[in-house]
């Protein structure tokens, strides 16, 4: 209860409370991520559940058109699902490669910028080395090339069971060298600093140092880097998804929505992609929104 009593009191919440934008876009990010959590519980109908599935319910307009039927409050898809219920069941999947990526990026990122920034040396120059070298590839084009390997390798019917778990490797595996050199920035300053030096007099050893010592000093920027990485993560699924190498079919994201009512745009049934695309917009909006604020928040010479 104290910490909670300081958090309220705190330079922090006071700043969040006077930002009508940062409020609106928690409320709107918190939506967001409930719908997607509770979807099993609170969405219309299971969009995935072929035995409730209608044909003759295909292609329906939003409720409010005049051919609109109520039971279907965005309308339905070529395939007679609710797209509500399936945008809330989608947002689950993007969020959770979202999610995932980052952590992943964070794990790799923060490890080599410690060891880089504390060690020093031929450790900084190799992995420095290697994270220059793949921020001179784009996010897309490794993930793309990490789909392509592992359809090459793997039998198709394997590589669908696994193409979740692919695309949040490819995607987490691309994004870590933007911690990795924050990270490094932030231990090279506090390696020198006093309280690191009053530990190596009384022994402990290098990597006691690096994770009870100088990490938790140099997580503030991580903690903004992540929530706007979880954005750009986001998208990323959401445009492999879209070029059909992401998520397989049966676990469809925003992106796969996207995709699929993509094809019936310009024959009238323009809800069944216009609508996961507001949804994929809002979120991402609302995350880095929030991410934005967390970074002015946080940096003191703004306070």
């Amino acid at each position: 209860m104290n910490a909670v009593a300081r958090f309220f009191d705190s330079d922090l919440w006071w700043s969040f409370t006077r930002n009508p934008i940062t409020v609106i876009s928690a409320i709107v990010a918190a939506i967001c991520i409930g719908g997607a959590v509770l979807a099993p519980w609170i969405a219309p109908h299971n969009p995935f559940d072929l035995a409730s599935l209608q044909l003759l319910d295909a292609f329906k307009p939003p409720a409010w058109s005049p051919e609109g039927d109520p039971n279907y409050l965005l309308g339905t898809d070529d395939q007679g699902r609710d797209v509500l219920s399936a945008i809330m069941y989608g947002a689950r999947v993007s969020l959770l490669v979202g999610f995932l990526a980052v952590v992943m990026s964070v794990v790799l990122g923060v490890s080599a910028g410690l060891a880089a920034g504390y060690l020093g040396g031929t450790v900084d120059a190799v992995l420095m080395r290697i994270a220059d070298i793949k921020l001179t590839f784009p996010t897309i084009l490794i993930a793309l090339l990490i789909d392509g390997v592992t359809r090459a390798a793997l039998p198709r019917d394997v590589h669908d069971q696994i193409a979740l778990y692919v695309v949040i490797f490819a995607i987490g595996f691309s994004n870590w060298p933007s911690f990795a050199r924050t990270v490094r920035g932030s231990t090279m300053v506090e390696r020198n600093k006093e309280y690191v030096q009053a530990a190596r007099v009384i022994g402990l050893g290098r990597g006691r140092i690096m994770v009870t010592h100088v990490l938790p000093n140099v997580l503030g920027p991580v903690l903004v880097i992540a929530t706007l990485q979880l954005g750009f993560a986001i998208l990323a699924e959401a445009t492999l998804s879209f070029l059909g190498v992401g998520v397989p079919p049966t676990q469809p994201s925003l992106g796969t929505l996207i995709r699929i009512g993509n094809d019936f745009l310009f024959s009238g049934e323009w809800w069944i992609t216009i609508f996961p695309g507001i949804a994929l917009i809002v979120l991402v909006l609302s995350v880095n929104l929030l991410g934005d604020w967390l970074r002015d928040a946080l940096n003191p010479k703004l306070r």
